[in-house]
C-alpha cells in the first residue's frame, strides 16, 4: 500500500513542478526539485505507516536533512537563473510538436521513476519496519555522515570560492576539491550508500543495494561527472589538476575514478 501511496505522491508532486516550471518557463526548475521530492517520499512513508522505530526514524530524519539542504542550495542558485544548457539542447531537439509532453515525460515523470527506485529503501523501511538496532547500521550512519559531510562542504566551500572575484575563470582545487574532483557528487552517492545499511535488516532485502548502485551509476556516468569533465577536459589547468586528483572517490585511482 505504502509503495503505491508514495508513487502516488510522486506524481503530484512532479505534476506541481511541472506547472511551476512552464510558469516560469524554465524546465531546469526540476533539479530544485530532486532532493525535496526524497522529503516528501520519506514523510509520505512515515505518515502513512505510523511507526517510528530506531531505523525508520533515522531514516525520516537523515533523509529530510538531505533534502531540505539540497532544496535550499539548489533554490538559491537555480530558481533565477538562465535556463540550464542541458534544457536549452532538449527544447531544441524536441522541435515544437508535442513540447508539453514530451518535456513532462523526458524531464519530470523521468526523474520521477528514477527518484522513486532510489527511495525504494525509505519506502521499504516504512513498509516492513524493523525494531531490532544492528551493527551495519550504526555503520550506515557513519558513511551517511562522511557522505553528507562532503556534499556540503565542497557546496559551501565551491561557492565561497566563486564569490572571490579574483578566482574568476579559474578552478578550485583546494579543500575537499584536493582529494577529489566531485566532492559533492561522491557525497552524495555516499549517503545513499548510508540509507540502504540503515534500511537493511535481512538477506531478503538485498535487492535494494539496486538504489545506492543506481545513483552512483548515475552520478559517476550519465549526469553528474561526465558533463563536468566534458566541459573542462580541453583547458590546460583542469587537465594538469586531473593528472594529480581522483575523479570520484577521493585518493583511490587519479585517473581513473
Amino acid at each position: 500500500m505504502i509503495y503505491w501511496t508514495t508513487a502516488l505522491a510522486l506524481v503530484v508532486y512532479f505534476i506541481l513542478w511541472f506547472t511551476i516550471s512552464k510558469i516560469k518557463g524554465k524546465y531546469s526548475l526540476v533539479d530544485i526539485a530532486w532532493g525535496l521530492g526524497f522529503v516528501v517520499v520519506a514523510w509520505t512513508g512515515f505518515l502513512f505507516s505510523g511507526q517510528l522505530y530506531f531505523q525508520t526514524g533515522l531514516i525520516l530524519l537523515l533523509v529530510t536533512m538531505w533534502g531540505l539542504r539540497l532544496f535550499i542550495h539548489l533554490a538559491r542558485r537555480n530558481w533565477n537563473s538562465p535556463e540550464d544548457y542541458r534544457y536549452v539542447t532538449m527544447r531544441k531537439r524536441w522541435g515544437t510538436r508535442f513540447v508539453n509532453i514530451k518535456a513532462f515525460l523526458n524531464v519530470f515523470f523521468l526523474q520521477g521513476v528514477l527518484l522513486f527506485v532510489i527511495a525504494l529503501p525509505i519506502i521499504t523501511s516504512f513498509a516492513d519496519p524493523k525494531k531490532a538496532i544492528s551493527w551495519w547500521q550504526i555503520i550506515g550512519l557513519l558513511i551517511w555522515i562522511i557522505g553528507f559531510f562532503f556534499e556540503v562542504v565542497g557546496d559551501r566551500q565551491l561557492e565561497q570560492f566563486k564569490k572571490e572575484q579574483s578566482n574568476k575563470g579559474k578552478l578550485l582545487t583546494s579543500g575537499l576539491w584536493a582529494l577529489t574532483r566531485h566532492p559533492n557528487y561522491f557525497g552524495e552517492a555516499t549517503c545513499w550508500w548510508g540509507i540502504f545499511l540503515i534500511a537493511f535488516t535481512g538477506i531478503d532485502h538485498l535487492w535494494l543495494i539496486l538504489s545506492p548502485v543506481l545513483i552512483t551509476l548515475l552520478l559517476l556516468f550519465v549526469s553528474g561527472v561526465p558533463l563536468l569533465e566534458k566541459k573542462y577536459k580541453d583547458r590546460p589547468d583542469f587537465q594538469e589538476y586531473a593528472a594529480k586528483t581522483a575523479k570520484f572517490f577521493p585518493i583511490i585511482g587519479k585517473k581513473g575514478l
